[in-house]
């Protein structure tokens, strides 16, 4: 599958392992940041940048396999 520009709360809850809720959650709040700075939002997606910004800081993990 073609990695999108946006991330979907599935993609983000089986990347951290947490809940669909739970991914929701995370992205309304990332989302809010970025209309504070400006930034037009999808409701429920998430830049896949940003995303990677904020949780790895900056560094390129996402070919880490999960144990």
């Amino acid at each position: 599958m073609k990695e999108t520009i946006f991330m979907t709360a599935q993609e983000v809850a089986d990347l951290l392992g947490v809940s669909k809720g739970l991914a929701y959650r995370i992205i309304k709040d990332m989302n809010k940041q970025l209309q504070n700075e400006g930034y037009i939002t999808i409701s429920g997606k998430i830049n896949r940048t940003y995303f990677n910004e904020r949780i790895y800081e900056g560094r390129d993990y996402g070919g880490l396999q999960r144990g």
